[in-house]
């Protein structure tokens, strides 16, 4: 099931299991994914893009290797806060996805996620080739690490298990 708010996304989650998240680019799919404990998010890999459905068939292999509950997409709004054409990809990717399982989706603003995702590659003086290799999984890592923090302050007000 597809949830527009992180809360409702959360009450859906099952116990003790990680979730993935996402960064979808038209060349490229950075994938993160969590500990069961939903405390740290680490950049896994990028996944080259062909059809959608060996993109999803790779997706679920890593879902169901790693144990994961949940699946996050950044959502790509503009900087205004509005839905352009790369937003209604991505609802389309979380719809035909949505269809292939029974694990809850749920979107995040990544405004500025590849931004800082470039800022620590170059702090950590990682070369032009090898920023390019995983800036796509550290932006998703960074997506997902957005979740991970929203959800812990959710657990701290109560409004999640």
């Amino acid at each position: 099931m597809i949830y527009e708010d992180i809360t409702e996304f959360a009450a859906a989650l099952p116990p003790m299991q990680a979730l993935i998240g996402l960064d979808l680019g038209e060349k490229t799919i950075g994938v993160a994914v969590t500990d069961s404990f939903l405390s740290v998010a680490t950049p896994l890999e990028t996944v080259r893009r062909k059809k959608f459905g060996l993109d999803a068939a790779r997706l679920s292999e890593i879902i169901a290797d790693r144990r994961i509950g949940g699946l996050i997409l950044g959502l790509p709004r503009n900087m205004d806060g509005s839905e352009g054409p790369r937003c209604q990809s991505t609802r389309a990717f979380a719809r035909n996805f949505d269809k292939l399982g029974d694990i809850p989706i749920g979107f995040w603003d990544e405004r500025l996620s590849t931004v800082a995702a470039e800022r620590a590659l170059l702090e950590a003086d990682t070369s032009r080739k090898r920023r390019a290799e995983v800036i796509d999984h550290v932006a998703a890592g960074y997506i997902l690490q957005g979740v991970l923090d929203r959800l812990r302050v959710l657990r701290s007000q109560g409004d999640m298990r």
